[in-house]
């Protein structure tokens, strides 16, 4: 029986490839996980901060380990990919009030590396996500498509440090606008063609993105990548387990998390070049592949 979403909203995420609103926690928590984030960023001097700065903090800093925890995250989670739960990656995405950054439309999974394709992004609000403030908008049911080509480094408004965009024709409907309250999360599957517009509000647009993945997931490329283990047991061993900073001291939390970006970045550049050479080599398919929305 699902711990926390009903049949039809897991029926829903396989047809339509995305949920929300979800309720992870109260606008009370939600404020005190923003206000522990702004004061990080001011002791760093920002914002902005650089991307390894926004990038795993769960494997930095105590709050932010707890917040890729919340329970009722990891209820919704385990309903769509099961009990033994990785995270793969996180991220702070931000945009300041009245900017031009945006996110061009794109699939998460296609510098990933991750196989099969059963990664879900939850994506939590720490502030309001509204079309004024330029939520994500959700092509339903897109993971059909496959993986299809992108570009990197597509636009410089990006606030994704990939900032890929998809190269190839595709039909951008029907779309869904994911408007979250802060403490609401909405789940992503990995092969979603999804985007966001500008931030038109007088306010920051503050979100996490997780990328949990169950523990039978594995890493295709040729590195052997790291991920935090948050629910149940890891029997793969498919990656090397990230130590969790409420249990070390803040050096042993800033070597881990060093340690930890850095391959995940060396990981990511070896998927571009990868995905590149798939697609220079069929060009008219972009070397599709069918994963399927479960």
């Amino acid at each position: 029986m699902p711990r926390m979403l009903s049949d039809e909203q897991v029926a829903r995420y396989q047809r339509e490839n995305f949920l929300s609103p979800l309720d992870a926690m109260s606008p009370a928590r939600a404020r005190r996980y923003r206000d522990a984030l702004e004061a990080y960023e001011a002791a760093h001097g920002g914002p902005p901060l650089p991307a390894q700065g926004l990038r795993k903090t769960h494997v930095l800093l105590p709050w932010a380990a707890e917040l890729v925890r919340e329970p009722r995250i990891l209820d919704a989670v385990q309903d769509v990919i099961g009990p033994d739960i990785l995270v793969f990656n996180s991220t702070f995405f931000i945009k300041e009030p009245h900017s031009d950054a945006v996110t061009e439309w794109h699939q998460d999974a296609t510098h990933f590396g991750l196989a099969p394709h059963e990664h879900v992004t939850a994506w939590v609000a720490l502030s309001p996500a509204s079309r004024e403030s330029g939520c994500m908008e959700m092509v339903i049911g897109s993971s059909k498509l496959g993986q299809l080509r992108h570009r990197p480094h597509a636009s410089a408004r990006s606030i994704n440090a990939g900032s890929q965009s998809i190269d190839e024709p595709f039909d951008p409907t029907p779309v869904a606008h994911v408007a979250l309250e802060p403490g609401q999360f909405s789940l992503h599957h990995t092969l979603i063609v999804h985007s966001s517009q500008p931030n038109r509000s007088g306010d920051r647009r503050i979100g996490l993105g997780i990328s949990y993945i169950p523990t039978r997931v594995a890493h295709t490329g040729s590195l052997r990548m790291s991920a935090t283990l948050v629910r149940g047991e890891d029997r793969y061993g498919h990656f090397s387990l990230e130590p969790d900073p409420r249990s070390a001291s803040a050096a042993e939390a800033a070597a881990a998390h060093a340690a930890a970006y850095r391959r995940y970045r060396e990981g990511y550049d070896e998927q571009i070049l990868r995905h590149r050479a798939a697609s220079a080599d069929a060009p008219g398919a972009a070397a599709r592949s069918t994963g399927d929305a479960s």
